[in-house]
């Protein structure tokens, strides 16, 4: 494991949002993949949207406890423990999907499940940097935060169009349970101080 020091707090940093990049975009292309192929199977664009709505809606109501949560507790293992839920989550919907359950209402509780493990992992991701970084490098730091940000939102939506048609939605679970295991191992190997 790799202390702190504040001679590499940014080097413990740029390893957490390595990790934490891969898991965004596994995490944005299984949301979008899921999607995709609940309207391949339905035919419905309102059960697309409910899909979007249960990745987001359930983030947004947690995210006040999320955050007060994230300032008591070890962040690392928040970290770890948002993307452990939300690897759970991917793996309920593989369940699912494999069981050829006809019911769609499972996705919703699945895709809930981790929306809410991703609400506790974001606030303690973001309340970690100025453990780890001086105030000079906050701009910077901020700047790769909405890098990461902006690629997982863009990148998300063609990657899993296109692997949807071609890997079919086992592969992209198959992919969104790697960038999982990349995040969680990033956190295994540094120490973020309280």
């Amino acid at each position: 494991m790799i202390q702190y020091t504040k001679n590499n707090g940014m080097r413990i940093f740029t390893i957490i949002w390595i990790g934490q990049l891969v898991s965004l975009l596994g995490g944005n292309l299984f949301g979008f993949a899921v999607g995709i192929w609940v309207l391949q199977k339905t035919d419905s664009i309102t059960l697309f949207a409910l899909i979007t709505l249960c990745n987001t809606l359930p983030g947004l109501i947690v995210a006040p406890f999320a955050g007060a949560i994230a300032d008591r507790y070890d962040r690392r293992r928040l970290m770890i423990l948002g993307d452990t839920g939300a690897a759970l989550s991917t793996l309920s919907v593989a369940i699912i999907i494999w069981s050829e359950t006809p019911a769609i209402w499972p996705f919703y509780l699945a895709l809930i499940f981790g929306t809410i493990a991703n609400a506790f992992q974001w606030p303690a991701y973001h309340a970690s940097i100025p453990m780890l970084v001086s105030k000079e490098q906050l701009g910077r730091v901020n700047g790769m935060i909405q890098t990461g940000q902006a690629i997982g939102m863009l990148l998300a939506p063609i990657l899993g169009g296109v692997l949807v048609v071609t890997i079919g939605i086992a592969g992209v679970i198959l992919i969104d349970f790697i960038t999982f295991a990349f995040a969680v191992t990033t956190l295994l190997l540094v120490h973020i101080p309280m």
